[in-house]
Order: structure tokens, then C-alpha cells, then sequence
């Protein structure tokens, strides 16, 4: 797991407001009923994004960042991913995600995932100017292959996704994609991370040099898998320049 179950997003730099928050249903191409938790800013910047959740689902920590995210001006709405197994939408404390994460199939996501960002770019997402995902642990994983899902994006951010490898559910290796993708990448590490090494991180890099793909790739020294946590005081000052950095990468003002 990413984070404790307690756990929160840090603040955002910028301390604005936030529309018409709330939970929302989409409807995957399949037809599929898919949670989500959505936040227009009050104050637009041009930028929405898509979010997309560690193995926890829509967990609060999520439809926190959500609101974390409007108030910094970008629309955002938070989608989970378990729709075609879970009956509830909540992902409290009592949620027991690993049988659901076994049967996650990569069609599956990548239809919710686009069913998100069809949202976003609509009327009741705010119509963003440019759209962006990002993702945490699995969800790093799969926000940095929608740079290949030609969904039309601006680029695409991913916390301590994992870059390369095998996966259960099917769902290929970003470094492996690398060479279909069609946006820019933000790859945002824990330097500490006991899961993806500094080898890793530096074969995703090659990768995306190779294939000319424009990239950023920021990694904390001492900071562990999961540093993005209001809760983690020791990691205060990554958690800041995290979102600094992925407000500059969206081009949205930091002030």
C-alpha cells in the first residue's frame, strides 16, 4: 500500500477555491457505472487533471487531492478503478483491495481512465484548456502509459509509478511504451524507495530519451515510496517542491 489509510495530500501552494465538489458517476465505453470524485477551481487556470488512485481506490486521500487541486486553479476529478468487482464506492479503512486488484484487467482501466478524462474535458469537468493525468504507486504506473492511450493530452505526472516490468493485471511497461507516447512525462521518485531503484528510474529515462519523448524526472534524496503525506512532516520539503513541480509542468503559477 502507498500510504497509511490516514493519510493526506499536502497543501498546494496556491489556496484558492473550489465548485461544485462532489461525488460523481461516469460511464465507462463498456458501460460500466465508475466512481469518481470531481472539483472545478473557482479560479480556472487552463489545467485539468485526471487522478488516479494507488491499489486503495477512490480513498479519501484522493477526493482530498481533488480539492487540493482546484484550489490550486486546475479542475480535477479523482476516478476509481474497481468498478467491475466492488459493490461500494467507498475506500475506507475496511476495504480489502487485494482481491480487486487481482482482478483489474488493463482494457478495464484504460476505459475508465478515458471515461474520466472524457468528463473532464466536458462541460461538468470544466472544459480545461489542457488535460493531464497523474497517478500514485499503480496509478503512477498506468497515468504514465496514458501518454500512449491517445487521449489527446498535455502530459502526463506519475508519483513513485512503477517504470518497468511484468505486471498481474496485463497492463504493459512504461518503458516499453515509451516509444508511442505523445506528451511529455513528469516522473516524481522517493531517492529512499525500496521498490523502484535507481536503475529502474534511469532505464525509464534512457527510454524516453531514445524515443525523443520531452521528460522531467525529480527524485528526492531520503524520501521513502509514499512521501507525498501532509503527515510525513520529514518530508515536508518534497511534498512542497512535488507540487511545485507539477504545477510548473502544467504551466499553472505558483505565485
Amino acid at each position: 500500500m502507498c500510504f497509511d489509510t490516514d493519510s493526506r495530500p499536502p497543501l498546494p501552494p496556491i489556496r484558492g477555491g473550489a465548485l461544485d465538489a462532489g461525488s460523481v458517476t461516469l460511464t465507462s465505453p463498456d458501460g460500466t457505472s465508475v466512481a469518481a470524485y470531481a472539483a472545478r477551481a473557482e479560479t480556472p487556470s487552463g489545467a485539468g487533471i485526471v487522478i488516479i488512485p494507488d491499489v486503495r481506490g477512490l480513498h479519501p486521500y484522493y477526493e482530498e487531492l481533488a480539492l487540493r487541486f482546484a484550489e490550486a486553479g486546475v479542475h480535477a476529478v479523482a476516478v476509481d478503478l474497481f468498478g467491475r468487482t466492488a459493490d461500494s464506492i467507498r475506500r475506507g479503512e475496511g476495504f480489502e483491495y487485494e482481491s480487486h486488484v487481482m482482478q483489474l484487467r488493463w482494457d478495464g482501466v484504460r476505459a475508465d481512465v478515458a471515461a474520466a478524462v472524457t468528463y473532464l474535458n466536458g462541460p461538468a469537468g470544466g472544459e480545461p484548456d489542457r488535460a493531464y493525468t497523474t497517478g500514485f504507486c499503480l496509478g503512477g504506473r498506468i497515468s504514465f502509459l496514458q501518454a500512449a492511450a491517445g487521449l489527446g493530452l498535455s502530459g502526463v505526472i506519475g508519483l513513485y509509478g512503477w517504470p518497468l516490468g511484468p505486471h498481474r493485471t496485463g497492463m504493459p511497461s512504461p518503458v516499453e511504451e515509451a516509444p508511442r507516447f505523445a506528451c511529455p512525462v513528469l516522473a516524481l521518485y522517493g531517492g529512499a524507495d525500496a521498490g523502484i531503484s535507481a536503475e529502474q528510474r534511469e532505464a525509464f529515462d534512457h527510454a524516453l530519451d531514445s524515443a525523443g519523448v520531452e521528460h522531467r524526472t525529480v527524485t528526492y534524496a531520503g524520501a521513502p515510496h509514499s512521501f507525498f503525506d501532509r503527515r510525513a512532516a520529514d518530508h515536508a520539503d518534497a511534498s512542497a517542491d512535488a507540487w511545485h513541480q507539477m504545477l510548473d509542468f502544467m504551466a499553472v503559477s505558483a505565485g
